[in-house]
């Protein structure tokens, strides 16, 4: 088996608002959409994004309506802290300010209008331990 592509399938209430925060923010671009489905890209190594209306009969009978949650979906990048700075400059909540982790890692997180969380991360070189 070869995998060609990977893809990340979110249940939202909303799936034009989630959307268009996706491509207006994100830099994602539409590939499909019908009533209560898009399906969505970028040109780069971040993963493919599929929303589906909660409630769509194409879900298994047990997973039709639970939303999206409990879950962060994580770009790893670089320049983070420009990103943030023109997310915030669109308008965009920074529902968790950049930060940095002892063991090297730089964060924030956004929300969509659905509630999906998504965090952008780079990793730095963590500071030697002292008297190593």
């Amino acid at each position: 088996m070869q995998i060609t592509a990977s893809t990340v399938s979110l249940t939202v209430d909303d799936v034009a608002a989630s959307q268009r925060f996706f491509t207006t923010h994100l830099g994602y671009t539409e590939q499909a959409a019908a009533e209560g489905f898009a399906s969505l890209s970028r040109d780069d190594a971040a993963i493919d994004v599929v929303l589906l209306a909660r409630g769509t009969e194409v879900l298994p009978a047990d997973q039709r309506d639970r939303r999206a949650s409990g879950l962060i979906l994580a770009f790893t990048a670089t320049g983070i802290e420009g990103e943030e700075a023109r997310l915030r400059a669109e308008g965009v909540e920074i529902t968790m300010p950049l930060r940095e982790e002892p063991w090297g890692e730089r964060l924030f997180q956004v929300t969509d209008p659905n509630g999906v969380i998504v965090q952008f991360v780079e990793w730095v070189t963590p500071p030697a331990p002292e008297n190593a």
